[in-house]
This record gives C-alpha cells, sequence and structure tokens, in this order.
C-alpha cells in the first residue's frame, strides 16, 4: 500500500483488547467463572477502522499513540501485519499502550474495563497538514474520551481537510454522563459524517428517539448523521433525506467493533461513489459480520464477501 497517501488516515484511538468469549454469567465476588476462549486482539476506534478498510481494499494507515511495551508491540506488529499504515503511530515515553477487558455474558450486552493509557497524550497536533491533505477520507474516532485530544485541535484538522476537499468522518466514545457540547460545536460543522450510537447520542442530546438525535446533530452543523441503534437498525439524517434501517440477522457472538466495523463500511460506500442507501446497506453488513466471532476485527467480511452478502440479502431502508 502507499503508507504516505493512504486512501483514509485513522486518527484517534489506539487499544489491546482482552476480549472472553461469552460466560454463563458475570462473576460475583469471590467466583471464578469459566470462558472457552480468551484473546488477545487489536482494539480502539482507529485501529479497527483501518484493519476493517484495509480487509474491504481501501489503503488506510493509523495516527496515535501507544506505549513502550509488550502490548504496543503487539498493536503495532498486528497493525502491520494486516497492511495497515504505521509510519504515524507514536510512542510515549510515560504511559503504558491503552487496554480493554471486554467481558461478554450470554444474553447481556458486552462490559468494558478502560485504561486510557499512552492514548491521554495524543493531541491531534501529532498529524500533519500535509498528511490530512494527502487522503481521501479523514476519520477520526474516539473523540471525548481523551481531554488532550481538545476540539481547537480537532477543528483544525478538520478544516484541513476541508479546503482540501477531504471527506471528515466523525466517531466519539463516551465514559461518563457530561456536557460535550462545548466539545463539539466547533467541529460538528466541519463534519461531513457523524456516526455515533444512540447510547451516546442520548448522553448528548438527552434526547430518546434516533431521528431526534440525529436532527440536534444536525443543527448544530453535522452534514450527515447516522445514528446507529444495535439491534434497532440505524437512522441517517442527511440533506434532504431521512432514512431508517433495520439489521441484517446474523448469529451474534461478540459485539466488540461493530459500530466500528459499520462506520468502515459506511466509508467504503462513500469512497465508491455509493448514496446513502448503499452506504447504509454496506456499513450494516460490515458490522453485521463483526459480531459473528470474538473481536473487534477477526470477523469482519473482506471486500468479495461484503459484496456478495450485500447482494443475496436485503435490509429494509424507509424514509423516516
Amino acid at each position: 500500500m502507499n503508507q504516505s497517501s493512504p486512501d483514509c488516515l485513522c486518527v484517534g484511538i489506539i487499544v489491546a483488547d482482552h476480549v472472553c468469549e461469552p460466560v454463563e454469567h458475570v462473576p460475583d465476588p469471590g467466583e471464578l467463572v469459566l470462558t472457552r476462549q480468551m484473546d488477545l486482539t487489536i482494539g480502539g476506534c482507529a485501529s479497527n477502522v483501518a484493519v476493517d478498510l484495509v480487509k474491504l481494499g481501501i489503503t488506510a494507515a493509523v495516527a496515535g499513540k501507544i506505549g513502550d511495551d509488550v502490548f504496543g508491540r503487539y498493536v503495532r506488529e498486528a497493525l502491520e501485519a494486516a497492511g495497515v499504515g504505521c509510519e504515524q503511530i507514536v510512542e510515549s515515553a510515560t504511559q503504558d499502550t491503552s487496554g480493554t477487558f471486554v467481558i461478554n455474558s450470554q444474553g447481556e450486552d458486552r462490559r468494558f474495563i478502560h485504561c486510557i493509557g499512552a492514548n491521554g497524550e495524543f493531541t491531534g497536533k501529532e498529524v500533519s497538514a500535509d498528511q490530512v491533505r494527502r487522503c481521501r477520507v479523514l476519520y477520526l474516532g474516539g473523540y471525548l474520551l481523551i481531554d488532550a485530544m481538545a476540539a481547537k485541535n480537532v477543528a483544525a484538522l478538520f478544516e484541513v481537510a476541508r479546503a482540501a476537499d477531504v471527506v471528515t468522518v466523525l466517531d466519539v466514545v463516551i465514559p461518563r454522563q457530561a456536557d460535550y457540547w462545548p466539545m463539539l460545536e466547533p467541529v460538528l460543522p466541519l463534519t461531513d459524517v457523524f456516526l455515533p450510537n444512540d447510547d451516546e447520542s442520548h448522553l448528548i442530546t438527552g434526547l430518546d428517539d434516533p431521528l431526534a438525535q440525529a436532527e440536534r446533530f444536525r443543527q448544530a452543523g453535522a452534514g450527515t448523521v447516522v445514528v446507529t441503534c444495535g439491534n434497532g437498525g440505524a437512522v441517517l439524517a442527511g440533506d434532504g433525506e431521512r432514512l431508517k434501517a433495520g439489521r441484517y440477522p446474523v448469529e451474534f457472538v461478540d459485539g466488540t467493533g461493530s459500530g466500528d466495523a459499520f462506520t468502515a463500511g459506511y466509508i467504503y460506500g462513500r469512497i465508491n461513489g455509493h448514496d446513502s442507501r448503499g452506504c447504509l446497506r454496506y456499513g450494516s453488513a460490515l458490522g453485521a459480520s463483526c459480531v459473528r466471532s470474538t473481536g473487534a476485527t477477526t470477523g469482519v467480511f473482506t471486500a468479495a464477501e461484503l459484496r456478495e452478502f450485500v447482494e443475496s440479502h436485503e435490509l429494509n431502508i424507509t424514509p423516516a
């Protein structure tokens, strides 16, 4: 791949995930519960989206921060093995690589225990204007999780992208209830595609209806807003269109990374010139492929598998 001029530059959080296959229940204090398998996998929005895009034949590079430790070495080696450009990954001299324990319990949503680690030092200033101008899509993932990634820094990157006709895609990770509007208001008017889930959108807007959430983000200046809703599918609000998409039925094992896979599928559709309905189909299909196995990227379709799946399965998309 051309690492200096990737199709998509993925900026943001890089994580080493520790993921268990579903357990019968979450352990009580002092209890030992067995799982059939526990994996160390790539995690973090920027890493996940980049790996998924490379699987789809889209060149991608990651810009972020890791520690000088065994998990940082694992992440870098795994990304390089996947074909992701890693030249813009920097090492912290003081912090370990970010990590997440992903606990899957049968019949319940997954639980996360997260250490921010080296991601907490990443400001976004590490990415140069020239690097932004050389890509087709600038994706920034994990926004709102890291205080150092300030709104002014993200807005500056997106301003460079906007001036160079580079598509800007924004995703968030929200750890707690707080007022996030001061972080979003400078950035959303520079965002071409905003992709939160409905839980995140509720925490930000206080609204329960996903379409109302999307409309609120549109009012704040975002171009196209896609709110993903898990089993409820997704809603899209853009210029002159409001759409509601269902979901593709697949066997569920682990939801880790499914939102990032949706984002990668949506970007794939956008890069290949598809309209909003086509992008929703590709995003929904790639997200569905992700949940079939443990890990954020392990089960994700290749480009050929994605196209075959979309062509052979119907996704219900209606005006919202």
